[in-house]
């Protein structure tokens, strides 16, 4: 029987409906769902309550058991279906032409239009109906709306360490500053000489095999490059393997380029290390990459080289790319060391991606890079469609650029953080013990980075929607945090707190949430 998933498409289409015109619908009916749902209900990740089953069906004039995949009950759509109210993007029941919208209000002089003429709408492309980047979605805004009102709200929702007292190395500021008149004009597209050679050196120090300074890349930040380097190389149907969490950027930008994300599970009774087996059983013959976030964003994991073994073994096997975001690599805890996957992979293409913003704590200068290894002679045709749209965004930020060679080399400021008694440290010990010690919350102690991604016992507090439980958080203890299926995590059991304040501040926000957690139970 057809699957949940391809009977709402079916349905949607049918009725020239988008996910947008769904969204918008329950907010005119009061009924909770949001865009993360819904893109998750359309890509069949997961399948609604009875509620709002009722309610999909209603709006799309279906058959409730039918559209959960049954035989029994078809379609039935009628010639004229329901118009979607308040949708200012143009009517529901109508394919996306201008000649089918209706009418806007009247911004200008009605003489500028002939009576009855109606205005055309414009409305964000269909490409972006399966890009969700909700880190920055719903809940974010709510904060903002509370922010404008007046209320001070703490955002431990992302990884920004400026306004908890992080402050960029003195050296850096400086040769940034007396190399600013020399920065006005466009670098070479690829990024600084100065900038590249101190990258491939690095780069040469992690042991990436047969790395020139041709395989260098700089980027406004580590965002662009992904976005870049999957556009380079996607055709529509073409397979991504993406970790489940992620950081949502790799599936977003794996939607974008006409790919598709499949999410391998990451195991929380294992360290949060990659499940093999599962990350095996999703390869197909459209599977073209294997995504790896080592160390990962939202757990904190550290990959061991007998994990990474295994996924280059099956990357190997299926002759796959390996992309690895190694973001956090100089941000590593407890005396472990991070190991480059591409370092154990001088056979196969690997694209390496690192920066600065974390660990020199300047994420607004947007400075990261990318490093393309090992057998490049299989990759000559990827490449040149990499240079063809490195080429066109002319060059990344090049003050910026100026300062890596000053930061890659001499004392390592962030070394001090992370020991001991440094603040990345000591505060993410702080968060681990007081999260564990809430009834109902468990966590995995992160290894690396500056977040902690603990589990809720969602039977004990009755969640059932993570996203709410995100925004009752919001509005009662005015903590902003990231719900679990911002990550791509599609169970309603997790968050990520990002563990950057100071130590009495953190201490006291964490006594906020297990105050919360003492009373919370979703409606």
């Amino acid at each position: 029987m057809e699957s949940f998933a391809t009977r709402l498409r079916t349905a949607m289409n049918a009725r020239h409906l988008r996910q947008v015109d769904i969204v918008r619908a329950a907010q005119a009916s009061g009924v909770k769902l949001g865009k993360s749902h819904i893109s998750q209900y359309v890509s069949g990740k997961t399948t609604p309550r009875a509620d709002t089953l009722r309610f999909l069906a209603d709006t799309l004039q279906v058959d409730e058991q039918w559209l959960l995949g049954h035989d029994r009950g078809r379609p039935g759509m009628p010639a004229q279906p329901k118009r979607v109210p308040d949708n200012p993007g143009g009517r529901a029941d109508a394919p996306r032409t201008p000649s089918s919208q209706a009418p806007a209000p009247q911004t200008t002089s009605p003489s500028h239009e002939p009576e009855g003429t109606p205005m055309r709408h414009f409305n964000k492309s269909t490409k972006l109906d399966n890009v969700l980047y909700d880190v920055r979605g719903p809940v974010v805004d709510e904060a903002a709306r509370m922010e404008q009102s007046g209320m001070h709200v703490l955002k431990l929702n992302i990884g920004n360490p400026a306004p908890f007292g992080f402050r960029t190395p003195d050296e850096v500021v400086y040769d940034m500053s007396r190399q600013l008149s020399d920065t006005e004009g466009y670098s070479a597209s690829k990024g600084l000489f100065s900038a590249r050679k101190a990258i491939m050196q690095y780069a040469q120090l992690k042991n990436l095999p047969n790395v020139g300074i041709e395989d260098i890349y700089t980027g406004n930040g580590v965002s662009e490059l992904i976005n870049l380097s999957l556009s380079a190389l996607l055709d529509n149907g073409d397979e991504v393997l993406v970790p489940s969490p992620d950081y949502p950027l790799w599936t977003a930008c794996v939607n974008l380029a006409g790919g598709t994300a499949v999410h391998y599970v990451c195991d929380e009774e294992s360290e949060w290390y990659p499940d093999i087996d599962d990350m095996r059983s999703k390869i197909t013959d459209r599977t073209v990459a294997i995504v790896l976030i080592n160390p990962n964003n939202p757990t904190g994991a550290l990959y061991p080289k007998e994990v990474l073994q295994q996924i280059v073994d099956l990357a190997r096997e299926h002759q796959l790319m390996i992309f690895s975001d190694e973001i956090y690599d100089r941000l590593v805890m407890d005396g472990l060391q991070h190991v480059s996957i591409a370092s154990m992979a001088p056979d196969l293409f690997c694209v390496t991606f690192s920066g600065l913003s974390k660990s020199h704590m300047i994420a607004g200068y947007r400075i990261g890079w990318m490093v393309l290894s090992g057998n490049k002679s299989i990759a000559k045709d990827y490449v040149e469609g990499i240079n063809m749209l490195t080429n066109m965004r002319i060059c990344s930020n090049v003050p910026a650029q100026s300062i890596v060679q000053t930061a890659l080399g001499g004392h390592q400021s962030v070394n001090d953080y992370i020991v001991p008694g440094g603040r990345v440290h000591d505060q993410r010990d702080l968060v681990y013990d007081m999260l564990n010690q809430i009834p109902g919350i468990t966590a995995v102690k992160p290894k690396a980075a500056f977040y902690i991604f603990p589990k809720i016992d969602v039977k004990r507090f009755n969640i059932h929607s993570d996203e709410q439980f995100a925004l009752d958080l919001l509005h009662d203890k005015h903590i902003l945090i990231s719900h679990g299926g911002a990550f791509n995590w599609h169970r309603p059991d997790h968050f990520r707190v990002v563990y950057l304040p100071r130590m009495g501040m953190l201490r006291e926000t964490m006594g906020e949430i297990s105050d919360f957690f003492s009373y919370y139970w979703q409606s």
